[in-house]
């Protein structure tokens, strides 16, 4: 199946959605307004997989595995390295948010010291450290969104050629084109079912 645009139909209604795309793209606020739209149980695979003080969490890739394996759901697609395609292998709707990179770049730093102003709690207590790690860590949010802008893109290629016409993939450059699908998904989806709508505010 070909990459679909913003413009195009979805050629059935969806039930295991990924979001696809690099840190900061909108991948946590476009899965959630798809759950609420379709009414898809939402999953945050942040919050599955950071434990206190960041460590990773034991469990995570049982915790994937486990409602990966159930019939509906939303969730981000990342955690490649560690959960392979228990994700892919079963999305039936890629949403990949492919976005030029000084957008993304904009929307992770104002993310990252938006919430290190607030002391913002993420998961299970975690908070950002201080800004100045991202001079330090190698793998700071700000320097990981940057190394790999290209990621998301190299996977939608590889899992197109290995599923075919079992995925669609809906392809999203700016938030202009996220806007306008969402207001298009969430007023109708396929099947004749109507949703509430909404559109993506960050």
């Amino acid at each position: 199946m070909p990459l679909l645009s913003w413009r195009e139909p979805l050629p059935w209604r969806p039930s295991r959605v990924l979001v696809a795309g690099t840190s900061g793209a909108g991948k946590t606020s476009l899965a959630t307004l798809l759950a609420e739209a379709w009414q898809l149980p939402r999953v945050e695979l942040d919050a599955l997989h950071h434990g206190e003080n960041w460590v990773p969490r034991p469990s995570f890739v049982d915790d994937v595995s486990r409602f990966a394996a159930g019939p509906r759901w939303v969730t981000e697609w990342q955690y490649t390295a560690k959960l392979g395609d228990k994700l892919s292998g079963k999305a039936d709707l890629v949403v990949w948010l492919d976005h030029p990179r000084q957008l993304v770049m904009r929307q992770v730093i104002a993310r990252t010291m938006a919430r290190r102003w607030r002391r913002e709690v993420l998961w299970n207590g975690n908070v950002e450290p201080p800004l100045r790690t991202v001079l330090t860590d190698p793998d700071h949010v700000i320097r990981w969104a940057w190394r790999t802008q290209k990621g998301p893109g190299e996977r939608v290629t590889q899992l197109l050629q290995q599923r075919g016409p079992a995925v669609m993939v809906v392809r999203l450059r700016g938030r202009r084109q996220v806007r306008r699908w969402v207001s298009r998904v969430s007023l109708r989806v396929p099947g004749g079912c109507r949703a509430g709508g909404g559109f993506l505010q960050r």
